[in-house]
């Protein structure tokens, strides 16, 4: 499978597995978990044929590592960034004590006036260091890093999770907890 087709599939199948799951007749089980064959004939009947072995070159070869694959290799699901309801089974993580958000420049002063929001995602995104940060920033333009003092959240009460791709996810980060960079 060559790149371009590798990263087309990787982001249908995570807006399949995210946002959509009804769009190709799933059904997200708890844990955002579905049959690996249950999705390839989904993808099928949208004209997107995918065999086992391409799904795994997917997975596999995906920089962000968007899929995880459950113990026994029939099930797959996304790590995180959801909008679809599901229940994600997420268990509390003890945070490093900062973390990192990376956001366009436009959107800095909306963000330290009311925090950073999860808006139709589940949680909002942290990174555990700002390279990272970065690069989901830049996507929409200039990118600003933001530091989350994590500690004084936990500190706080504030609840964390880490995704298996190693993304911290949070319900919402209120503005006394940021500072830019």
């Amino acid at each position: 499978m060559d790149d371009k087709r590798r990263t087309r599939t990787s982001k249908f199948i995570s807006k399949v597995l995210r946002h959509e799951p009804e769009s190709v007749g799933l059904t997200l089980e708890p844990g955002g978990w579905v049959l690996v064959t249950d999705l390839l004939s989904g993808l099928a009947t949208t004209g997107t044929r995918l065999t086992r072995a391409e799904l795994d070159e997917v997975v596999a070869n995906c920089e962000k590592q968007r899929f995880a694959f459950d113990d026994t290799g029939t099930k797959i699901r996304a790590n995180q960034g959801h909008s679809a309801e599901v229940d994600l089974q997420l268990a509390e993580a003890e945070p490093p004590a900062e973390l990192f958000h990376g956001t366009p420049q436009a959107t800095v002063a909306v963000i330290l006036r009311e925090g950073l929001l999860k808006m139709a995602r589940h949680h909002v995104h942290l990174s555990v260091d700002t390279i990272t940060a970065t690069k989901v920033g830049q996507r929409r333009g200039k990118p600003v890093i933001l530091v989350v003092d994590a500690a004084k959240m936990r500190a706080d009460g504030r609840v964390f999770y880490l995704s298996a791709n190693g993304v911290w996810l949070v319900e919402h980060v209120p503005p006394e907890y940021l500072r830019v960079q």
